[in-house]
């Protein structure tokens, strides 16, 4: 799973000094089941590479107000010029997809709209359709036989 802005939110809290407690409530959880939430999250593993990562190797907090250091661009930076190039939201969501630097849960959101477009479901048509195709079923079962077949036989009799 990813770091969430509630996740992210609880950490910042957790960065500034609050207890597990105080950053739940701060990061919007119920006040009556934030003790819990709180011990849940500082041993989530998302908010403990993103504390880690704040605090840095020698694990010294930064100061209040400085943001936390990243590798690489954060989950919420986009690339606005890369988003705009896209006019068909079907080769949008392909992009995104198959796109390494993107959330794994976003690409997998990404897949699941694009089913419909490649895998259509099996009993998926009109009425009209449906009830085509049970006609020939049962049209198939019940056809005449097939008339003999007639053979010239070049005027001798048989």
């Amino acid at each position: 799973m990813a770091l969430t802005g509630k996740k992210r939110l609880f950490a910042d809290a957790v960065l500034a000094g609050k207890s597990n407690k105080e950053a739940a409530v701060a990061a919007g959880y119920s006040a009556k089941t934030a003790s819990a939430a709180g011990a849940r999250l500082v041993r989530d593993k998302d908010v403990v590479s993103y504390l880690a990562a704040a605090r840095g190797k020698d694990g010294a907090t930064p100061a209040s107000g400085e943001a936390p250091k990243h590798e690489g661009k954060s989950q919420t930076e986009y690339d606005l010029a890369k988003l705009t190039e896209f006019r068909d939201p079907k080769a949008f969501l392909i992009a995104a997809m198959n796109d390494g630097a993107t959330e794994f849960k976003l690409r997998v959101d990404a897949a699941k709209a694009l089913m419909p477009f490649v895998h259509h479901k099996l009993g998926e048509g009109g009425k009209k359709e449906q009830r085509d195709e049970a006609a020939k079923k049962v049209a198939s079962k019940f056809a005449p036989a097939a008339p003999p077949k007639l053979v010239a036989t070049g005027g001798k009799k048989v």
